[in-house]
């Protein structure tokens, strides 16, 4: 297993990356191998001062960079850059995935671009985690798609039960749709009309779900248009550092509730974890003919080392050639023609 990483995308520079890779050739298989691509002159540098070398780990070089500020279409341009080449590994073969902290955009771009979308998949979907009491909620569409049309939604719940079955060993997943009730009779015309289509599909579809099911468990796999999904997800990352932030602040107001904090020291420390995104590291990008993880631009090297746990254990599950499995097993559905 070969995982190309994407060395120069993200916001704090290479050196994150590097932190990343050692972290997580500490925890891949003993067969995993990492293609590092980037600017290899400054690489050897960094992976020599922090001792981050190691025989699994080979660099590729990318003269390009692509910035946060660089339009989609534009990064298409910079067919040397880092991200271009480690798209293009994939696509040769000498890469199974490929992970990138860069741009969002620009990373789907050169994705479709060079892996293109699996058969029967219109559109690609960005799909988030969120912890539940009894496990994680896989959310998609998470930014991918501004506007849907149905099938669209039905192909995100294939996905994404497939994702949430390979990944996190959820034997059937419960399958909802974002909507804002949960009567059959709430929501848009797009929910309205999933709903119809999701009804008629093979998944185990348990209806509507209403904001606040997001974090409850209640729903193994919830799906949105990219529109909804994005503020979602934003919302969710501020609403955490909200309640961490007035935490700590009530903590410091009195040496009563520091005391206390100290003894819920260990609870606090599982309860981190199970919020923490660096614990994913990336979100995948599904229905490309390949496996792609693009993290936050913002990455520390946990989320890194995450990230690439997360792409080998994607393409070690096989998580397209299921896709394709149960595409197949609703194509008169898609195929229809009526949404």
């Amino acid at each position: 297993m070969r995982i190309a990483v994407d060395a120069m995308g993200g916001d704090h520079g290479p050196l994150v990356v590097v932190e990343g890779v050692k972290m997580a050739m500490k925890q891949l298989p003993r067969d995993a191998e990492l293609l590092v691509v980037g600017k290899t002159r400054h690489l050897k540098r960094l992976f020599s001062i922090r001792r981050a070398s190691h025989p699994r780990v080979h660099l590729v070089d990318a003269p390009q960079v692509v910035t946060m500020a660089d339009k989609p279409k534009e990064s298409l341009k910079k067919t040397e850059s880092s991200i271009a080449i480690g798209a293009r590994l994939v696509k040769e073969g000498q890469a199974t995935a490929l992970v990138t902290p860069g741009n969002t955009g620009a990373a789907m771009a050169h994705m479709m671009f060079s892996w293109r979308l699996l058969p029967g998949i219109d559109r690609p979907a960005i799909a988030g985690i969120m912890p539940n009491p009894k496990g994680v909620t896989t959310i998609l569409d998470m930014g991918a798609n501004v506007d849907c049309k149905p099938r669209h939604l039905v192909q995100f719940a294939i996905m994404g039960a497939c994702y949430a079955q390979s990944m996190f060993g959820v034997e059937r997943p419960r399958v909802g749709i974002l909507s804002i009730g949960e009567e059959p009779t709430k929501g848009n015309e797009l929910v309205l009309a999933s709903r119809t289509l999701l009804e008629r599909s093979s998944l185990n579809f348990a209806g509507n779900a209403e904001g606040r099911d997001l974090m409850t468990g209640e729903f193994d796999v919830v799906v949105c248009d990219g529109f909804v999904g994005n503020i979602v997800l934003k919302f969710a990352e501020g609403m955490a550092k909200f309640i961490m932030r007035g935490l700590k602040t009530e903590v410091s107001k009195s040496l009563v509730a520091m005391a206390g904090a100290i003894a819920m020291i260990g609870s606090a420390r599982r309860f981190g974890r199970r919020v923490d995104a660096s614990e994913f590291g990336a979100a995948p990008l599904l229905g490309v003919n390949g496996v792609g993880f693009i993290g936050h631009g913002g990455s520390n090297a946990k989320a890194i080392a995450s990230a690439i746990r997360s792409a080998d254990h994607f393409g070690r599950a096989r998580v397209n050639d299921h896709i394709r499995s149960v595409l197949g097993d609703n194509v008169n559905l898609l195929d229809s023609g009526a949404f």
